[in-house]
């Protein structure tokens, strides 16, 4: 899995032995190499379609698993989903905001870990998995009868796993954090009474914390702090075929983020091993078709088929940017990681029914299928295949005001890990083996306003 690396089977252990300067630095390049690439692995691993993005990004989507995202146009949150779409919303200025309560679960089950994992420690981890809250804001006006201009503030990727310390797996993970704040400002002109165009651009925050152990006690844990601003743009269409059906197409361009930060550890020899680091990472473009239509008063259905690039990912440069006390040189790369993923496709259906003027009731079903394989699958990001199912219930407070409640289950494929000792291709010193239980539960609000 780690390309590159020239450690034997003992060498991870070997900080815990050393008494001096000198054989500290003859091992600060392995043990500092396995351990940035075994944090930094975290970072290509939750869009839409699978991988580290999230797929929360409106309350009333919840409840349609998230189809017919770039058509529906119910709310503000289209300044995000499709920007052309806002021409289809009430004049006046509508404010949206979201709140999702997010319960992933991670449990791994030990089948056959070899070498370096054979050893229980203190187990498997427990459960990797824990709440989150996501929120959005969204805010759509009116310039004339054709133009409006509105504005996404929300986090389209993030990811935590937390094992237990010490358990049987610590060499590959202990914890990863991932997070992005996201500013999405954009303009929609009707260009006739059926289509409508728009785009905007994105400003990016990205920010990583992850952590694993470095092999021995003179080393400790190693922890990674990384992060970028990147940029980004997205552009719509939508065509309203008739009075109640439309039809909408979005693309988002991928964004380049040069993450800098440090690798600090924690053990005796913590002085002598730290360094900043740098590494490119690319999240992936994607583009999406949507339908929405009202078959009656009563019912609605639409649907949507999303594609990203997660080809994009196959490998992670990571350079030192500073001189270590061990006597690494900024500038040498310390490795290359090859993720080896593959582009996906995610597929979703909804409805909802009208039951009065006041309550709605929506329904969804979608199918996201995961960039990663077993052969590079990570602890840090243990994904696999999911469908969504999820329910939810809009209503009406006033007649400007509108309020969702949603809530989805992903039914996640078990997902296989056979990784070696970090700076490893093959399982000489070992491979944890074994099998993740995933699934993920969300429960969103959200509340519209027009004004």
């Amino acid at each position: 899995m780690f390309a590159g690396s020239k450690m034997t089977e003992g060498s991870f252990e070997m900080l815990a032995i050393v008494s001096s300067r000198g054989e500290i630095m003859n091992q600060s390049k392995t043990i500092i190499a396995l351990t940035v690439m075994a944090a930094l692995a975290a970072m290509s691993g939750n869009t839409l379609a699978g991988g580290f993005g999230l797929a929360t990004q409106s309350g009333s989507g919840t409840g349609n698993a998230f189809a017919g995202g770039s058509a529906a146009a119910d709310d503000a949150s289209v300044a995000w989903s499709n920007p052309a779409a806002m021409t289809a919303l009430p004049s006046g200025n509508q404010l949206t905001a979201a709140g999702h309560f997010l319960r992933p679960s991670f449990k791994f089950s030990n089948t056959a870990s070899t070498g370096a994992f054979a050893a229980p420690g203190t187990g498997d981890g427990g459960d990797a998995g824990d709440w989150a809250f996501v929120p959005n804001l969204f805010f759509i006006t009116d310039v004339n009868p054709r133009l409006r201009l509105g504005v996404a503030v929300n986090a389209p990727f993030g990811l935590k796993t937390d094992y237990a310390s010490g358990w049987r797996g610590q060499l590959t993970a202990l914890k990863s954090e991932i997070t992005s704040i996201n500013i999405n400002p954009s303009v929609a002109y009707k260009l006739s009474d059926t289509i409508s165009i728009g785009g905007g651009v994105s400003v990016q925050k990205f920010k990583a914390e992850l952590t694993s152990f470095a092999g021995s006690a003179a080393a400790g844990n190693v922890k990674i702090n990384a992060d970028d601003t990147g940029y980004g743009f997205n552009l719509g269409l939508l065509a309203q075929a008739s009075p109640g059906t439309r039809f909408g197409l979005t693309y988002r361009s991928s964004i380049k983020y040069d993450l800098g930060g440090t690798a600090s550890f924690s053990g005796t020899a913590a002085a002598l091993l730290g360094s900043g680091i740098t590494a490119s990472l690319r999240v992936p473009e994607s583009a999406s078709a949507s339908f929405f239509t009202a078959l009656n008063p009563k019912w609605d259905v639409m649907g949507d088929i999303t594609w990203t690039r997660w080809s994009q990912v196959q490998q992670l440069d990571i350079i030192r940017t500073s001189a270590t006390g061990a006597g690494s040189a900024a500038g040498s790369t310390l490795s290359s990681l090859a993720f080896r993923w593959s582009d996906t496709w995610r597929f979703g259906i909804g409805a909802n029914y009208k039951a009065n003027d006041q309550m709605k009731f929506r329904f969804g079903l979608a199918f996201d299928r995961t960039p990663t394989n077993d052969a590079t699958r990570t602890p840090r990001l243990p994904d696999q295949d999911r469908t969504w199912a999820a329910v939810g219930i809009q209503y009406r407070t006033s007649k400007s005001g509108l309020l969702e409640f949603g809530y989805a289950h992903e039914f996640i494929r078990d997902a296989a890990v056979n990784v070696p000792v970090p700076g490893l291709t093959t399982c000489a010193a070992g491979c944890l083996t074994g099998n993740f239980s995933d699934k993920a539960d969300i429960v969103s609000i959200q509340y519209s306003h027009l004004f």
